[in-house]
């Protein structure tokens, strides 16, 4: 059977995490780590508490030795109210502006293009991992159809995951101080209505559209699946005009533990021999990407193509998740951000077979 085969599996059926009640206590652990990590920020008036709470304190305990394990399926169930936020914010008003995003989407495949260009020869000489490990430790795409295809491929999968992890980790640290610094957003303000401002069937039905766009996206293999599919399902309620609010507060809030512990639990296990190489390489390749981004979100603020608080939502590569929560939080343009971070990620994924099989050829 192949990988992707037993992802497919996976995804379409709880059960295939046969061993699940041998993970039932790390599980608890991680969570009870998790929301000290909320309570930990909280007293201490952190920024994004349910986001950085959990992913620090996470990342704390797996360097104590902590045995941590991520959610499975309860965590990609909880990515979905992403993609219902975005779809919930796709309105004809809002359809009616995609031309003009047109000129940041072309865009995109240049910054595609400089990163592997950049990346890739800096993990290969200077860390000098092998060709696909390399390839794929560079590339931007979405966490999960990166580390599938660099497993098909033979990537290093230790360090595939903690490079991407701590790229994550690093570039949505950094984000809220910069927009704090630059644009005063409130890192504190509620990401959304309470739950009880929000009629009750609406709040159904986001969950239902969370749960079936993500279901359906995943049956036709559709990456990015627990955000793409709920995206697109909700957005077609939206226009219809049956939903008309974003989810509530509550709702994000889990969403934003749920993400945070996950990045923070990849570090389970991490030695430090790994510290001083993997997690450097995953460091320092944070740094390359933010420059490059830095002069991508420069010149689509300086030339008006976009405003500059969308433009770093939507070409800082810190994960797709994470953006959507921070667009949330400051309210940028959901939409922009997410078509931006989509379009990214299908070049990505769409190349991925094509360098896979230069390496087999070469």
């Amino acid at each position: 059977m192949s990988v992707l085969e037993l992802l497919y599996r996976t995804r379409m059926n709880p059960i295939a995490e046969n061993d699940a009640p041998s993970r039932l206590p790390r599980r608890l652990l991680t969570v009870a780590i998790a929301g000290f990590g909320v309570l930990l920020f909280s007293f201490l008036r952190l920024p994004l508490p349910f986001l950085l709470g959990p992913m620090f304190a996470c990342l704390g305990f797996a360097l104590l030795g902590a045995r941590m394990e991520g959610m499975g399926l309860l965590g990609v169930f909880f990515r979905t109210i992403l993609g219902v936020a975005a779809g919930a914010s796709i309105t004809p008003e809002v359809v009616s502006r995609v031309p003009d995003m047109l000129g940041s989407l072309a865009l995109v495949p240049v910054f595609v293009t400089v990163i592997a260009l950049s990346s890739y020869p800096m993990l290969r000489r200077l860390f000098g991992f092998d060709h696909i490990t390399s390839y794929f430790s560079a590339m931007p795409g979405g966490l999960q159809d990166i580390v599938v295809y660099g497993e098909e491929a033979g990537a290093n999968m230790r360090v595939l995951s903690l490079i991407h992890a701590t790229r994550i980790l690093m570039l949505v640290s950094l984000a809220p101080i910069i927009l704090t610094a630059i644009w005063k957003v409130d890192l504190h303000a509620p990401p959304g209505l309470p739950a009880t401002e929000i009629p009750v069937h609406e709040i159904a039905l986001m969950i239902a559209a969370g749960i079936a766009g993500w279901r359906l996206a995943a049956r036709i293999g559709m990456f990015g699946a627990s955000i793409i599919g709920p995206m697109i399902l909700t957005a077609a309620l939206s226009l219809s005009g049956l939903i008309t609010h974003r989810p509530p507060a509550e709702m994000i809030w889990a969403s934003q533990f749920f993400i945070g512990l996950g990045v923070g639990a990849k570090y389970t296990g991490v030695a430090f021999s790994e510290l001083r190489r993997t997690v450097l390489a995953g460091v320092t390749n944070g740094l390359l990407l933010a420059a490059i981004s830095v002069v991508f979100i420069e010149f689509i603020a300086r030339t008006g193509i976009a405003p500059g608080l969308d433009a770093f939502l939507a070409f800082l590569p810190g994960g797709q998740g994470e953006m959507v929560v921070l667009s949330i939080i400051a309210g940028a343009d959901l939409t922009f951000v997410v078509l931006h971070h989509i379009f990214r990620m299908v070049l990505v994924i769409t190349f991925a077979p094509v360098v896979m099989k230069l390496f087999e050829k070469h």
